[in-house]
């Protein structure tokens, strides 16, 4: 599987409101600038991450993007699956018509049991977790 451009860059885009989260709204010129992703590519991004509630963006010379739930509730798997058109690792596992061998096929297993390991990892990765791995964000004392 190969995420595709619009998978990468929402999650870099995910990933700086993270950073920001508690400091208040970013501009897409800024988010541009720190993550080198094209403004318009940005705008395009924004719109079904705000129809998922999954950021909100504030208007005025001040305004911009944040999220809108705290970035330990946001796991990689429910962003990618709504940035990419598909997720799996081989046509057969979403549509068994794709193959006419998806029945009999002795790897196809093996093909699930990978995409089920990668959705796992997705799962319990949170954008708060990433930038705790990288160094790139404190965790807030309770």
């Amino acid at each position: 599987m190969k995420l595709s451009t619009r998978g990468r860059y929402g999650t870099r885009l995910m990933l700086e409101l993270t950073k920001n989260y508690g400091k208040g709204p970013i501009s897409i010129s800024e988010i541009s600038r720190k993550q080198k992703i094209p403004a318009k590519y940005l705008e395009q991004l924004i719109i079904p991450l705000k129809r998922a509630n999954l950021i909100k963006s504030v208007r005025g010379p001040k305004g911009g993007h944040m999220l809108s739930k705290s970035p330990d509730k946001i796991n990689l798997w429910d962003l990618l699956l709504l940035l990419e058109s598909k997720l799996a690792l081989v046509d057969c596992l979403a549509d068994e018509a794709a193959c006419d061998n998806s029945r009999n096929c002795p790897v196809r297993p093996v093909w699930g049991k990978a995409l089920g390991a990668m959705t796992d990892v997705f799962k319990e990765t949170t954008l708060e977790g990433i930038l705790l791995k990288a160094g790139e964000r404190q965790k807030e004392p309770m």
